[in-house]
């Protein structure tokens, strides 16, 4: 995304939030795209937090070589890497793949099918009506999909690391358990809320101003999720930055 794109981003954003219809006319639409973007991708993201935090136990507890080293420490680096890293920015990228396609290849082809045309045709804000309610369910699932991805990552590292014998079910709750900053949840739900900013407002820009056919909302479906991929991963590093 060059300049020119990134100020006509801008100004997409611009109109999104100018001129809004009245809130009754999003309702429908926010609570159908949170059922798409929420409970649509719960099973996903379960299915990958579980295995993650199992397979991080694992690998932290074969790098573990040391007698001198507490087990324990297993379950506090588990926790931290979830909490902080991993379930925010691998659910984000996951849901960038997931939603960011779906929203790309929806506006898109309601671009190139000239039904954008029509609503602004009939004097109504096409930016605010597509793109407003996606925003607002990102913003509001996708957090609510990290804090459920970090419990089972934590959950997943529980069962791998027990089930495996690589540490005992007392250990890893202690280690969980001890000297837990309430601070991280904090920092890891701000990079939720702007992942699922980025997740739901790149690939409707793409989408939005898309040109040609069918290849070319699929081109466009493509760009959408590498930007978004790439955004994200510069925004978890500028968000650590600022907050840690």
């Amino acid at each position: 995304m060059n300049f020119t794109n990134f100020g006509k981003y801008l100004l997409l954003l611009k109109a999104v939030f100018r001129r809004p219809e009245k809130f009754k006319i999003y309702l429908k639409a926010i609570f159908k795209q949170m059922d798409f973007i929420g409970v649509g991708s719960m099973g996903l993201i379960a299915i990958i937090s579980t295995f993650i935090g199992a397979v991080m136990t694992l690998q932290i507890a074969f790098q573990l070589v040391s007698d001198f080293i507490p087990k324990t420490i297993i379950g506090s680096v588990n926790r931290d890497s979830s909490i902080l890293e991993l379930s925010p920015t691998i659910s984000a990228i996951v849901l960038a793949g997931k939603i960011g396609s779906a929203i790309s290849s929806e506006i898109g082809t309601m671009r190139v099918s000239e039904q954008i045309d029509a609503l602004e045709i009939m004097g109504i804000n096409s930016p605010g009506y597509l793109i407003l309610p996606k925003i607002i369910a990102g913003i509001t699932m996708v957090p609510l999909l990290v804090i459920m991805s970090m419990f089972l990552s934590i959950t997943g590292g529980y069962i791998g690391g027990t089930l495996s014998g690589a540490v005992s079910p007392a250990e890893y709750i202690e280690g969980i358990t001890t000297d837990f900053n309430p601070y991280t949840i904090v920092v890891a739900l701000v990079k939720a809320f702007v992942f699922g900013f980025i997740i739901t407002s790149v690939p409707a820009y793409e989408g939005f101003y898309v040109k040609g056919g069918a290849l070319e909302v699929a081109q466009a479906s493509t760009r959408a999720v590498v930007v978004s991929c790439i955004t994200i991963l510069a925004c978890d590093y500028i968000v650590t930055q600022l907050l840690l």
